[in-house]
């Protein structure tokens, strides 16, 4: 595979890379948890900033037990995203753009509001709401 060293003015020396992981029952009833899951990485190569966060994933999913009767997988699917600032209030940290003739409702509904997401609200008080 060619490096993909990133030139320095395009670059923070920064990579945000996501990694998608599979939770289960070990006897593999019921319902899975899919998580995506942002790791930071100070590296000017891209491949070798995927190669890191794999290398940590699969050890996440090797620790991850809950519950104890559960186990996680690492999928192997890793996206990276080259920061083009360094990490700071309100910088950016990872994009993904997807072509699509989806309606705004229907694009949401289909990849990001599910109904079965693991979510939760905060009201203008700043408590979790139901």
């Amino acid at each position: 595979m060619a490096s993909a060293t990133l030139p320095t003015m395009d670059s923070s020396g920064w990579v945000a890379v996501r990694c998608i992981f599979r939770s289960r029952r070990e006897d593999g009833e019921g319902e899975a948890v899919f998580e995506e899951r942002l790791t930071l990485w100070q590296e000017t190569d891209v491949d070798r900033a995927i190669e890191r966060a794999e290398t940590e994933a699969e050890a996440y999913a090797a620790e991850t037990t809950w519950p104890p009767d559960w186990v996680t997988e690492y999928l192997g699917t890793a996206q990276a995203y080259v920061l083009s600032d360094e990490p700071a209030d309100g910088a950016e940290v990872f994009s993904l753009m997807r072509n699509s003739h989806l309606a705004p409702t229907a694009y949401l509904d289909h990849f990001f509001t599910t109904g079965q997401e693991r979510t939760g609200h905060i009201d203008e008080a700043g408590a979790e709401a139901p």
